[in-house]
């Protein structure tokens, strides 16, 4: 009782040495952490952050048993460590400073508007991407017009995307079909989709290396297997040969897809990338209203 009480009386001796600076610090510090989680969450940075919470967790058994090797290595190796990290990732984390020069910070965070009307019209729209798509792929599927698009959802693929014609584009069927019309400059390559737009053509993706996929598929089903072992993203594949519709997610490849097996799989699959990149006060807000009706 008295260790409590002593601890009460240092925690209330603290309060009065609190002053406005120190409330503008925890502010500030706390929104850039909520953006560096933000941008890990969007890169690759995202597995080694979890490859370092592994390392750490061992570094930490070592000190609790006195591991006087592993500690040893662990303060030798740190710095090194550091600077490679800023190395292999010196692309991202340029994107991230250029983000961060063109964000509005302020707008982004506090912003306290009504999250049903987004809710509503961020749903049709994707209803409508969707639709699109399949459109496109079962007209491409009778034709024979091979296609290879790719849905991006919470893994940024921006390092991929850059390898294509940069496109901003409404998702439509016709634009989809005249861009893998065979014979025309965007034919050749993947098409990206991110937040219900056509982003870019012509993409080059990472072949997968899985031994256990079919000696019958070719370089396009590869690409989109290989796509989706690397991030979360969905890729639709049209078969040139055969006018077989595939998906691939998760390093996994579902074929011969008709067309109401197509659109299940991607209300499946598809989230809702409005409302997961929604202000963290909006949707707090919305849990509070909920749980007082």
């Amino acid at each position: 009782m008295e260790a409590i009480t002593g601890l009460f009386n240092r925690i209330i001796s603290v309060i009065p040495m609190i002053r406005l600076t120190n409330i503008f610090e925890i502010l500030i510090i706390s929104v850039l952490i909520y953006y560096i989680l933000i941008w890990i969450r969007d890169t690759r940075a995202w597995i080694l952050l979890k490859g370092i919470l592994v390392i750490f967790a061992f570094v930490l058994v070592a000190y609790v048993f006195q591991m006087s090797t592993i500690l040893w290595l662990f303060q030798n190796l740190i710095s090194v460590t550091i600077i490679s990290i800023f190395v292999l990732f010196q692309p991202e984390l340029r994107r991230a400073l250029e983000q961060l020069g063109r964000k509005n910070l302020l707008s982004s965070v506090f912003n306290l508007s009504s999250g049903a009307a987004v809710d509503e019209q961020a749903a049709k729209v994707i209803e409508k991407t969707k639709s699109e798509i399949i459109k496109a792929c079962v007209e491409m599927s009778k034709a024979r017009t091979g296609a290879l698009i790719v849905i991006e959802q919470e893994v940024r693929l921006s390092e991929y995307e850059r390898t294509g014609i940069f496109l901003d584009s409404m998702v439509s069927s016709q634009l989809l079909m005249n861009i893998f019309e065979h014979n025309t400059p965007l034919h050749d390559g993947a098409v990206f989709i991110r937040n219900n737009r056509i982003v870019a053509a012509t993409c080059y993706l990472p072949l997968s290396d899985n031994m256990l996929l079919s000696k019958e598929l070719g370089t396009r089903h590869r690409a989109g297997v290989g796509i989706s072992e690397v991030s979360d993203s969905i890729t639709l594949i049209v078969s040139e040969e055969t006018g077989m519709i595939s998906i691939a997610h998760d390093g996994m490849l579902f074929r011969g897809l008709n067309q109401e097996e197509l659109r299940e799989k991607l209300s499946t699959l598809m989230k809702n990338q409005d409302t997961s990149k929604r202000s963290p006060w909006r949707r707090f807000i919305k849990n509070e209203k909920k749980a007082n009706e």
